[in-house]
């Protein structure tokens, strides 16, 4: 088995890639050990001395660092996802996959929502998952969009460029009702 690895805009998070599918439907962000109760592989990441946090995608693995450096702490990773892999053992247990996040919106502004998600869906959210993150709708309010941003976006230093410049510019193009992006 060959893990690729990937630098992501956040120094504090690498991406890893096994060349496999990781989860069929939806993302999982754990920030802690606790959160990692229904995945095998990321409790076995979570015993690597280091790691921080673990988000799952379709087809990677992004590992955040709490503290140590990626010298040390790559190869114990990697021998961590390709021990789980290697093992048969699921990826997530009992439906452990990310539910959709409650939204609010007035009804009204539903063809702008759904115009919206869609922009997010086929532009945005491809970008962010090649940096390691995801990024999901939270809401829309009196022209405010507010988005949740995982993975290796939750806590990269140019998040807030991400959502000021990329997104809201991306949004206010397509939906002139669009005035504002911010983080939910």
């Amino acid at each position: 088995m060959f893990i690729q690895t990937e630098v992501t805009p956040n120094p504090a998070t690498l991406k890893f890639l096994p060349g496999r599918p990781v989860l069929d439907t939806g993302t999982l962000d754990m920030r802690d050990r606790t959160e990692a109760a229904n995945s095998p592989l990321a409790e076995r990441l979570f015993d690597v001395s280091g790691v921080g946090g673990v988000f799952l995608g379709s087809d990677f693995i992004a590992v955040t660092k709490s503290d140590g450096e990626w010298q040390q702490l790559k190869p114990a990773i990697l021998g961590a996802i390709m021990e789980h892999f290697m093992s048969g053992q699921p990826v997530v247990t009992n439906g452990a996959e990310s539910a959709a996040a409650e939204e609010y919106f007035d009804e009204k502004d539903s063809e702008t929502v759904a115009t919206i998600k869609e922009l997010i869906e086929t532009r945005v959210r491809p970008a962010v998952a090649n940096d390691g993150g995801d990024i999901t709708f939270r809401g829309y309010k009196d022209g405010i969009v507010y988005l949740t941003m995982q993975g290796a976006c939750s806590g990269c230093p140019s998040s807030t460029a991400t959502l000021r410049h990329g997104i809201e510019n991306l949004l206010r193009h397509f939906v002139p009702d669009v005035t504002e992006v911010r983080p939910a």
